[in-house]
């Protein structure tokens, strides 16, 4: 026998078979999902670092404190063919008449900026791309300009320099800072080290950026890193842009849960349809082995048919997931640097390799209960006995499955969590469906006799109602996850940044200018002002020891520890904090107390009950932590990662620091605070805040996109499940019919049995969807105010029984109006 050209023929034959269409659709659905996902996620990430390497001016740079680094790391980076910039920042004040400005000032070299642009504007108001300043030349932002009352082209005195500007800094990389505290301006290197504001006792911290390829920032990383000095820092691309990449993460979490439940779903679409495949090849299989052919070549014919449809079905799927990542890409450009990074093939392939197991550990079982079929099955249909073998591999999906979720989750959080739902939908469904059909066996005796009829209809074919019954709830579980609860969580995130979210915030607000300031904030159109202490000073001991005589577990710990520290106080847990070990501070504490975020605590293991002492100026005060905090760091609201009582934090020094909300181009309005309180530093904020809402409204399209092909893979699902079961009620309606039962009792019959299916989905579905989402929200997505809403829910349910019992009933109607005999001759 030539088993090609047979296999190829039978394929010919079969593809208008619904459940071969079925699979194959399957398999491009779970591929084109995953593909997409995957693809999108690695060109985002290349993004995120070139927009990263733009905002700190280089591929890779690095950072020492008040001393300027070894020369040996610039000829490193020469030897290596590294371009290379020096600079260093300090803050210097300006003066022009009487005015005078604090300044945050870079000092670089004419290489500057490596990547990204530094955006200048001429006097005529032109823009222009730049570089660093020639001697005697400077930039000034327009904050400074506006403090001191100058324009382009006017000189002012900088650190004893007499400077001309020579152009309004209008954008500028600027090492990974998202806002600066002060305005900012440009100097020549040169220049500020010929006026000693370098030498020794500055306080100006020293950067060397650097930019070349992969192979050379990775060679110049391992070098540096070996030979830092203490106090130096490596600043990498992917140290900065911290809420970017919050907000990224989170799109990323959203985008791989609805390809997973995607390729999930599709999943349970093959094991369906391979296992009605299997049972319509039992006779072939019969006959073939009644002909003389042994069990391997007809397990290898099926292989080669079901593997044709299979390649096609993953070229196709690989080419969907990257038309559907291009266009995804197209929908969030805006937002990335351009030009865009090449489209890789290489996920969409990883998601191809993810297909096959998802063929193999779903369609395998039925499909290998066909090699027990003996030649006696020609005479009477037998699938032959289940050998412990095929008994196994009945487990495989379950496997595949937990793999896939653990592949494809991004996290143990997430995978956990959505597998653990999973199998808890399908136990409950399983468990409640078997109640349900004991019950109706018991029951059906004194029920309509058309409905007696559907419920031991169900009854009679335990195993595959059972099956029926668990397929649909991880259906509808997944298919509401996606519809109903995915659309409230990204709406959730949206109501997180509301339109009046603070877009400025001011430093250094001393207590005789709170009134003067807020009178100020709302003559500009500012509203939402919101005043908070501000605390600077230096953590000093913990639990008595001195901070430079405790072990700390690495470098960086240890630097966090002996930098400068910003505490605040309150009386009640402000926005965005949440007490979750511990107590808040009482009314009258005895002795100090202190609340501390989570995060800041388990980096220097510090535990409820511990002492903290603090050195403010000449004030000393020592505080017992009563609390743990879990802090929003992404809300864009003021936070601290230490919070005083308000009796004790009161007595230390400390000024004022301001956030408000300011419409847009209402900026100017402003330069009367800056001139009226030439001490407030303003930061501006607001591009940040519309990034981070553009991230969220592309991530909504990409999502609709995405979910598209998961609706469809929950369709494929519904129409499987309600078919797993048609050969059976075909015999059933045809002996029915036969002694006598009518259309109508019939009709009534497949009507209480399909509703009775879709109740125990609907039930269970809903139940796994509302835990599994409340669960999503607070442990992976950090949302805690979400709540999954009901009334589309229960709506859903109501539409899910409705559908399963319309569809049913469609599947039905040809059986109805069909011979008797000839139902029972086709048998």
């Amino acid at each position: 026998m030539k088993a090609l050209p047979l296999a190829w023929r039978g394929l010919r034959r079969e593809w208008r078979l619904p459940e071969l269409r079925t699979l194959a659709a399957a398999l491009v659905l779970a591929v084109a999902a995953l593909g997409a996902v995957a693809s999108l996620g690695a060109r985002v990430e290349q993004a995120l670092l070139a927009r990263a390497a733009e905002m700190i001016g280089g591929d890779l740079g690095v950072s020492t404190d008040y001393r300027e680094l070894p020369a040996d790391f610039s000829s490193e980076a020469a030897r290596l063919g590294l371009r290379h910039n020096r600079s260093a920042s300090f803050p210097s004040m300006a003066f022009h008449g009487e005015s005078s400005q604090l300044l945050d000032v870079l000092a670089t070299d004419p290489a500057w900026p490596l990547r990204g642009h530094a955006q200048l504007a001429a006097g005529n108001g032109r823009l222009y791309d730049g570089h660093g300043p020639a001697r005697g030349a400077v930039y000034l932002d327009q904050r400074a300009l506006d403090a001191l009352h100058l324009r382009v082209g006017d000189t002012l005195q900088l650190g004893g320099m007499q400077l001309r500007i020579a152009a309004r800094l209008v954008q500028m990389p600027d090492g990974g800072a998202l806002f600066a505290l002060a305005p900012r301006a440009v100097v020549n290197l040169a220049d500020a080290d010929a006026a000693g504001l370098l030498g020794a006792g500055s306080r100006a911290s020293h950067r060397l950026l650097l930019a070349g390829t992969p192979a050379q920032i990775a060679a110049y990383a391992r070098w540096a890193k070996a030979h830092l000095p203490g106090g130096a820092r490596l600043i990498t691309p992917s140290d900065v842009q911290q809420r970017l990449r919050f907000a990224f993460d989170r799109a990323s979490t959203l985008l791989r849960l609805i390809a997973l439940l995607s390729a999930l779903l599709s999943g349970i679409a093959i094991a369906l349809a391979a296992r009605r495949y299997a049972l319509r090849k039992i006779d072939e299989v019969a006959l073939l082995r009644a002909l003389g052919a042994p069990r391997r070549q007809v397990l290898g014919l099926l292989a080669t048919r079901l593997g044709s449809i299979a390649l096609a079905a993953l070229a196709l799927g690989v080419l969907l997931a990257l038309v559907l990542a291009a266009l995804a890409w197209h929908l969030a450009q805006a937002l990335l640097p351009q030009p865009a990074p090449p489209l890789s093939i290489a996920p969409a392939l990883g998601a191809a390799l993810a297909g096959v197991a998802v063929l193999l550990g779903f369609a395998l079982p039925p499909l290998a209960r066909l090699a027990s079929v003996p030649p006696q099955a020609v005479f009477r249909r037998s699938s032959g006995a289940l050998r412990w073998r095929d008994r196994l591999l009945y487990l495989l999906p379950l496997p595949v499955a937990l793999g896939l979720i653990l592949a494809q989750g991004g996290g143990l959080n997430l995978s956990l969590g959505l597998g653990l739902g999973l199998v808890g939908v399908g136990t409950a469904a399983a468990l409640i469906s078997a109640a349900l059909l004991t019950l109706a066996r018991h029951s059906a005796a004194h029920a309509h006799p058309a409905l007696r009829i559907g419920l031991a209809s169900l009854a009679r074919r335990r195993g595959l109602s059972l099956l029926q019954s668990v397929a649909l709830s991880l259906g509808l579980s997944a298919l509401l996850l996606l519809a109903v609860v995915t659309p409230a969580l990204l709406g959730q995130w949206q109501r997180e940044l509301p339109p009046d979210t603070p877009n400025w915030f001011a430093l250094n607000v001393q207590g005789a200018q709170r009134a003067s300031f807020a009178r100020q904030v709302a003559q500009a159109g500012g509203t939402e002002l919101n005043m908070l202490p501000l605390i600077v000073g230096n953590l000093s001991t913990i639990n008595g020891m001195p901070i430079a005589q405790r072990h700390f577990a690495d470098a960086a710990t240890r630097r966090w520890a002996e930098q400068t520290l910003r505490l605040s106080w309150s009386a009640l847990p402000p926005p965005g904090n949440r007490v979750v070990a511990g107590h808040w501070f009482s009314a009258q504490p005895r002795v100090a107390e202190v609340s501390v975020d989570r995060g800041w605590a388990q980096r220097f293991g510090i535990k409820l009950g511990d002492t903290l002492g603090f050195q403010v100026g000449e004030h000393r005060l020592d505080a017992r932590v009563t609390s743990l905090r879990e802090v929003r760091w992404d809300s864009f609201r003021v936070n601290f990662f230490l919070l005083l009582d308000p009796l004790h934090g009161h007595s230390l020094p400390h000024n004022w620091l301001a956030s408000f909300y300011l419409p847009a181009g209402q900026a100017t309005r402003l330069q009367a605070a800056s001139r009226a309180l030439p001490n407030v530093s303003l930061i501006d904020v607001d591009s940040l805040l519309a990034r981070v809402r553009g991230i969220i409204a592309q991530v909504g399209a990409a999502l609709r996109w995405v979910l598209g092909f998961s609706l469809l893979a929950g369709a494929l699902v519904l129409v499987a499940a309600l078919t797993a079961s048609a050969r059976e009620r075909r015999h059933e309606a045809a002996l029915l019919r036969t002694l006598g039962a009518d259309r109508r009792q019939l009709l009534l019959a497949s009507a209480a049995e399909f509703a009775m299916l879709g109740a125990i989905a609907a039930f269970t579905g809903a139940l796994g969807a509302l835990a599994t989402g409340q669960w999503l929200a607070s442990s992976v997505l950090d949302l805690p105010h979400f709540v999954v809403p009901l009334r589309p829910l229960l709506l859903a349910m109501l539409v899910t029984v409705i559908a399963v019992t319309l569809l049913g009933l469609a599947g039905t109607r040809k059986l109805l109006s069909s011979s008797p005999l000839r139902i029972l001759r086709q048998e």
